[in-house]
């Protein structure tokens, strides 16, 4: 359904911009026959509700259309820039996570001095814009230190710093939900239970507290995933990293309309393909949500 709406408005927006369509969609390109073939391959003379079935049945089978800045099919386009988009989001929503347990496991429940300077931390972190960080970064490991490189994707090495600026925002919020989850739990009763059984204190907070406390934390994971995703846009463009950044980036100063609908339906169908892993995993975590 969701898929479905975010085509749909796809396709209302498209037609509610002012001017022609085939205007739009040819940008500032301006040659013999340009805007006549677009308006034979997208069907304008047919009628609203033929172009609209048209363009569903397009964008399911996955015709995106064909960027007449770039003169190569939009799928191909966006095909060749997504794998490192999607390498820079999964590691750096892989090292979110690690940090924001790291730092609520070892907090959790106590307070002094370690707590404030973690939550401090965290705020800081999750208030930092992205480009910040990453220039921040840039400055003290690659002008100063120089153990990572400045830009490009070559290497293991080349991806510590874009990760890094993007996680970090993302683990400071996570770790502030999972802190004030698992000090909730704490305070459960069966905690005293299985704290008479003799189980260390690490040992409850990763097996018992961590799983408890964690659906607070998946149900951000569809904001965090889009935060992740948007945030590559602008990590991408300023480590000089290939990816859907620089091709939407690209697109949006050369008016390349149908590359921008690629990526906007993209990222809808991704959201919609992330909200329905993230139901499956609550089911995993919490067993007694099958009944419901």
């Amino acid at each position: 359904m969701v898929a479905w709406g975010s085509v749909t408005a796809a396709f209302l927006a498209l037609h509610a911009l002012p001017g022609r369509i085939e205007d739009i969609l040819a940008g500032d390109l301006d040659y013999p026959g340009l805007r006549e073939a677009i308006a034979a391959e997208w069907g304008l003379g047919r009628s609203l509700p033929e172009q609209y079935l048209d363009f569903v049945a397009r964008i399911a089978s996955g015709d995106f259309g064909v960027s007449y800045v770039l003169r190569q099919p939009v799928a191909q386009i966006v095909g060749s820039q997504i794998l490192p988009t999607v390498q820079l989001a999964t590691t750096a929503g892989a090292l979110a996570l690690a940090l924001a347990v790291l730092a609520a496991t070892l907090t959790a429940g106590r307070g002094g001095a370690a707590r404030s300077v973690a939550s401090t931390i965290e705020l800081t972190c999750a208030s930092a814009p992205v480009f910040w960080i990453g220039i921040l970064l840039l400055m003290a490991f690659s002008f100063s230190l120089r153990w990572f490189p400045v830009s490009g994707a070559g290497g293991w090495k080349a991806l510590v710093l874009p990760s890094a600026a993007l996680a970090l925002p993302t683990a400071g919020l996570l770790a502030q939900v999972l802190r004030e989850a698992m000090e909730k739990t704490l305070e459960q009763p069966f905690i005293v239970t299985v704290r008479a059984r003799g189980l260390g204190e690490g040992l409850i907070r990763l097996r018992h507290v961590l799983r408890h406390a964690a659906l607070p934390a998946v149900t951000l994971g569809g904001w965090l995933i889009g935060g992740l995703l948007g945030g590559a846009v602008i990590t991408e463009k300023v480590f000089g990293r290939p990816g859907l950044g620089t091709v939407t980036l690209n697109a949006v100063l050369t008016h390349d309309v149908p590359v921008v609908l690629a990526v906007v339906l993209l990222a809808a169908f991704i959201h919609v393909a992330a909200s329905t892993l993230l139901d499956i995993v609550y089911v995993v975590i919490d067993p007694r949500l099958k009944a419901q």
